[in-house]
C-alpha cells in the first residue's frame, strides 16, 4: 500500500515524517497551506526522511462569530487535536510537522504534539499582508474602524465598502495580534517553532523556507532524541505566558495554554 503512495524501495529505511495540513478554503488564513506542506514535505524528504502530507480541518472565527456558528469554535479545536494524533498514531510516523493558520489551529496542533510526543514541529501559515485603499494600507482593523465611522456618518456608503474590498487581498491570518498571532508568538517561545515562524507574512520566502527547514529539524531532533515533553517544561510554558504579555496578546491564550499544558502533563 505505501509503494502505491509514492514509496521506493530505499524510504523504508527512512524515518516516516508525517505532515499535518489544515488546508481549507474556509478561510484566507489557511488558504495557501497546501502549498507550505508541500515545502516541509520536500525539506523532510532532502534531510533524509520520507514525508506523507494528511489533512485536518479547520473553521473560521471571523466568520462565524455572532452566528450560531461560534458553538463550534472551540469544539474545532479539539477536533484538531484529535485527528492529528489519530492519523500519526495509526500509521506510526516517527516524526511530525504541523501547519497551523486559523485560531484554534495552532493550540490543537500543538495538543496533538504533547500526547504523542514523538519530535514535532509547529509551523505557523504566517500573517495576511495589508491590502491599499487610497495609497494607504489596510487591513481588518481598518474595517472594524470604518464600520464604526459608518455609523457616526463620518464615510459614506462607498466608502465603507471599498476598505472592505481592499482590506483582506488574499492569504494569511488576521493582520493583528488576536489569537492566531498571539499564539503563533506563545509557540514559538514556547520552542516548538523554529524561530521567526510567528513574524513572517504567510506568502514570503521566508515562509517557504520556514517550512523546508522545519522538515529538517524534525530530522534532526529524531537522531538527537528530542521530543515535545522534553522542550514543553514548565520552564518554557512560563516564556510563552511572558511573551503573551509582553505582546499584549489575546485573552484565548489563557485557556488555550492551559489546554496546551494538559497534554504536556505540566501544572500550570
Amino acid at each position: 500500500m505505501l509503494r502505491a503512495v509514492g514509496f521506493k524501495d530505499r524510504d523504508f529505511m527512512k524515518p516516516v515524517i508525517g505532515i499535518a495540513s489544515t488546508w481549507s478554503m474556509v478561510t484566507p488564513c489557511n488558504m495557501h497551506i497546501d502549498k507550505l506542506a508541500i515545502d516541509a514535505a520536500h525539506g523532510a524528504d532532502k534531510a533524509g526522511g520520507k514525508s506523507i502530507i494528511f489533512n485536518t480541518i479547520t473553521v473560521s472565527d471571523g466568520i462565524s462569530m455572532g452566528t450560531p456558528g461560534m458553538r463550534y469554535s472551540l469544539v474545532s479545536r479539539e477536533v484538531i487535536a484529535d485527528s492529528i494524533e489519530t492519523v500519526a498514531g495509526a500509521e506510526g510516523f516517527d516524526g511530525l510537522i504541523a501547519i497551523g493558520g486559523c485560531d484554534k489551529n495552532m493550540p490543537g496542533c500543538v495538543i496533538a504534539m504533547a500526547r504523542l510526543n514523538r519530535p514535532s514541529v509547529f509551523v505557523y501559515g504566517g500573517t495576511i499582508m495589508p491590502g491599499f485603499y487610497n495609497g494607504k494600507p489596510v487591513d481588518i482593523v481598518s474595517v472594524f474602524e470604518a464600520v464604526g465611522a459608518h455609523a457616526n456618518n463620518d464615510i459614506s456608503d462607498n466608502q465603507l465598502r471599498s476598505i472592505e474590498t481592499h482590506a483582506i487581498p488574499g492569504p494569511g491570518s488576521c493582520g493583528g495580534m488576536y489569537t492566531a498571532n498571539t499564539m503563533a508568538s506563545a509557540i514559538e517561545a514556547l520552542g516548538m517553532s523554529l524561530p521567526n515562524s510567528s513574524a513572517q507574512a504567510a506568502i514570503s520566502e521566508e515562509k517557504k523556507n520556514d517550512c523546508i527547514n522545519a522538515g529538517a529539524a524534525v530530522l534532526n531532533m529524531i537522531k538527537s532524541g528530542i521530543r515535545p515533553s522534553d522542550i514543553m517544561t514548565r520552564k518554557a510554558f512560563e516564556n510563552a505566558i511572558t511573551v503573551v504579555i509582553a505582546l499584549g496578546g489575546s485573552t484565548n491564550a489563557v485557556l488555550h495554554l492551559l489546554a496546551m499544558a494538559n497534554a504536556a502533563g505540566v501544572r500550570l
